[in-house]
């Protein structure tokens, strides 16, 4: 009876040691598993934080992203049509330029003539260009002062080209036509002439621009 009472004893005692450890490590898990979870929560918000946004700083005060290249594009359009409007002006004054010269061709040369009767060439030149408005001196050389000096390779119809003929320096003037072709009044009358033919490629002195659109 009392070795059945001791056996009971011990066998109680083990029991509840036995117990109290497993509760010990079954808890103990539960404990660093509730840290872990704790840490990882308050970690993702400060990795979301981190991650770049695309015009946060905009957003953030409810603003609009500014459309810069759409006043690039009105401004390239503006510049277009003054260009545009540009060329068609020095097209329109070329065409009455030419326009207005052709109408002479065959009126002969008269020495100082400045009328429909007979031009001499800077009276010719002087003549089509009042028609448009514009305003020369006399005299050849008097025109050579004027205007701007055009290369060759830049000249547009309706320049001035020079020549000097039967005296040194600037004395006769004829209005450039384009493909290298010229108009004057010379000894065969108005007529239109190439800057390449011997007699006028020898004399040639250059080239004036005294008509520009504004």
């Amino acid at each position: 009876m009392r070795r059945s009472l001791i056996t009971g004893f011990f066998v109680v005692a083990f029991t509840a040691t036995a117990f109290g450890l497993a509760s010990a490590d079954e808890t103990a898990p539960l404990k660093t598993t509730s840290v872990h979870t704790t840490q990882m929560v308050a970690l993702a918000p400060a990795s979301d934080a981190a991650a770049p946004t695309a015009d946060a700083d905009l957003a953030m005060w409810n603003a609009a992203p500014a459309a810069a290249p759409a006043k690039s594009e009105k401004h390239l359009s503006v510049v277009r049509r003054f260009a545009s409007g540009i060329m068609a002006r020095t097209a329109a004054i070329a065409s009455n330029l030419t326009r207005s010269a052709m109408r002479f061709i065959g009126t002969p040369y008269v020495f100082g003539g400045t009328t429909t009767s007979g031009f001499d060439c800077s009276g010719y030149v002087q003549h089509v260009f009042a028609m448009i408005g514009v305003h020369l001196p006399r005299t050849a050389d008097a025109q050579f002062d004027v205007g701007q000096r055009v290369a060759s390779a830049a000249m547009v119809p309706g320049d001035l080209v020079f020549f000097h003929t039967y005296a040194s320096g600037v004395s006769h003037v004829g209005i450039y036509l384009g493909n290298d072709k010229f108009i004057s009044s010379s000894s065969r009358g108005v007529s239109v002439s190439s800057l390449h033919e011997s007699y006028w490629a020898a004399r040639y002195l250059g080239a004036k621009r005294v008509v520009a659109a504004n």
